[in-house]
C-alpha cells in the first residue's frame, strides 16, 4: 500500500521569511531582541561596576547597631559614610568616623574623635581634659565617669569615644585603643533612615589649646 505523506502548510507551522526556523525547530532570536538583550546586559555591568566603585571609594551604607553614641546616633539608622574625604585629610576633633576594630577588622565601630596626633587626653572628675582644657560637650548622654591618662595620642593614631560615655566601647579600653588612621573607613556625614531622622551628623565644635606633655 502507497504511504501518503501530509505537509501541514497552515499558518501555525509555516516560518517567517524574516525569522527562519533555527537547526532545532525553535525560532531564531532576531537581530533586534538579541541587541536589546545586549544592551540591557551592558547597563546591568556598568551598574554594578558603578556601584562597585562608589562603595569602594566614595561613600557606603552602614546601620548603627547599639547604644554607644546616643543621643547622638540611635539603634538602627541608616548612615551614608564618606569614604574619601580622608584621603586629603586626617579626622578633625568632633568628627564622627567609622573604622575597623583592631582586635577584628571585619567589625566596624562608630565613635566621635576627640583627639588627633600630639593631643593630651584626660578623664577626671566626670569629664574630659584635652590638652589641659576641660571639653564642654553638649552631645554626651551623661557624664564621663571613671578616670584616663593623660595619654598623648601618638602620630598616625586617634582618640575616639562614643557619645553614650557609660556604654561604649572606645579609645579608654585596650582592645580599641589609638585608633590607627589606617583602620578609619570614613566620615559618617548624613542620616537617611529612618524619615523623620533625615540629617546632616554634624561636627562637634571641640576647642583645644597648644598640647602639653604629661606632667606640665
Amino acid at each position: 500500500m502507497a504511504e501518503l505523506t501530509h505537509k501541514d502548510e497552515g499558518p501555525a507551522t509555516k516560518g517567517r521569511r524574516d525569522d527562519p526556523p533555527s537547526p532545532s525547530g525553535a525560532p531564531a532570536v532576531s537581530a533586534k531582541v538579541r541587541a536589546e538583550i545586549m544592551e540591557y546586559l551592558q547597563a546591568f555591568v556598568i551598574a554594578v561596576v558603578l556601584a562597585a566603585f562608589i562603595i569602594t571609594f566614595i561613600a557606603q551604607s552602614f546601620v548603627v547597631q547599639g547604644s554607644s553614641m546616643e543621643p547622638t546616633l540611635h539603634n538602627g539608622e541608616r548612615l551614608l559614610v564618606n569614604k574619601f574625604i580622608y584621603r586629603f585629610r586626617e579626622p578633625a576633633r568632633g568628627e564622627i568616623v567609622v573604622f575597623r576594630y583592631p582586635f577584628d577588622p571585619r567589625r566596624k565601630f562608630i565613635k566621635r574623635v576627640i583627639g588627633v596626633p600630639g593631643d593630651r587626653v584626660e578623664i577626671r572628675d566626670g569629664a574630659v581634659f584635652l590638652n589641659g582644657s576641660r571639653l564642654d560637650e553638649p552631645y554626651t548622654l551623661d557624664r564621663t565617669y571613671g578616670a584616663y591618662g593623660p595619654e598623648v595620642v601618638p602620630e598616625g593614631r586617634i582618640f575616639v569615644l562614643g557619645d553614650n560615655r557609660n556604654n561604649s566601647e572606645d579609645s579608654r579600653f585596650a582592645d580599641v585603643g589609638f585608633v590607627p588612621l589606617s583602620n578609619v573607613v570614613g566620615h559618617a556625614f548624613v542620616i537617611y533612615w529612618p524619615l523623620n531622622r533625615i540629617g546632616l551628623v554634624r561636627r562637634a565644635a571641640i576647642q583645644a589649646g597648644a598640647a602639653t606633655q604629661p606632667g606640665g
